[in-house]
Parts: structure tokens; C-alpha cells; sequence
């Protein structure tokens, strides 16, 4: 009977090189991609500067109609003849604010031209309906 020496098995390595490649590309791509994801509305110019300059804010105050047809100012229940001095009292000192009208699709089209028409009246408030995308 004849016995053979075993050879002696080589010890396993594992090469994490290739792994790393692959996770610097992926990171690669996603930083590139995020890079267009800005939105830009103006061309890229060197401001010049003012001593009187300053930031304009803008308020976000969203109005909410329901399906039955009750008016939500920020969440917060509101008659509609109570509308505009709401979001005037929101607005406070400044300039513009953009006011999002979030209306339910059941809702009266009647209901929310009332509070638009109110919104309307408004100074220094530009109006925009919410939608969402189809799925």
C-alpha cells in the first residue's frame, strides 16, 4: 500500500482589490450624477456688490380645501372670509410668498376658484396648486 505525501493546500487569500475598484466607481457615478441634479435658473454671473444689498425672503404657506370643502391655513383649520388675514399674518414683514394650494380632486372646482380668488388679492403672493405625478 502505497501512501502519498498530502501536498500542503495553499492558504486562501482573499483579494479585496477588484471590490474596491468597483465600490470607487459606483461612488464616482453617484457624485457625478448628484452634480445634475441642481437646478440652476439663471446663467453664472460675478455679482457686483452693495452696501445697501439684502436677502429677500420668501414664506412657503400652503392652503389645504378638503373634500368636503373645509380650508386648512398650515394645517389649521380657517374660514374662508378669515383667509387673507391669515396668510397676511403669516406673510408678516415679508415681501413675497409663494402660497401652495393643495385641493383634494373630489373637491367642488367651485370651492377652490373662492379661495383662489382670495389668495388673489393678495399683494405680494404668488399662487401654485400641488399636483402629483401619475404613477
Amino acid at each position: 500500500m502505497s501512501y502519498l505525501p498530502e501536498e500542503p493546500e495553499e492558504e486562501f487569500e482573499l483579494n479585496i482589490v477588484p471590490m474596491i475598484d468597483v465600490i470607487f466607481a459606483i461612488l464616482t457615478f453617484f457624485i457625478m450624477s448628484s452634480l445634475f441634479l441642481t437646478r440652476t435658473e439663471a446663467l453664472p454671473v460675478n455679482l457686483p456688490q452693495a452696501a445697501s444689498a439684502e436677502q429677500q425672503e420668501r414664506t412657503r404657506i400652503t392652503v389645504s380645501v378638503e373634500e368636503s370643502g373645509e380650508i386648512a391655513l398650515n394645517r389649521e383649520a380657517i374660514a374662508l372670509a378669515d383667509l387673507q388675514s391669515g396668510v397676511r399674518d403669516l406673510m408678516g414683514e415679508t415681501q413675497e410668498s409663494v402660497i401652495v394650494i393643495n385641493a383634494d380632486e373630489a373637491v367642488n372646482h367651485g370651492r377652490v376658484i373662492e379661495v383662489m380668488d382670495q389668495l388673489r388679492e393678495i399683494e405680494g403672493a404668488t399662487l401654485g396648486i400641488a399636483t402629483r405625478q401619475p404613477e
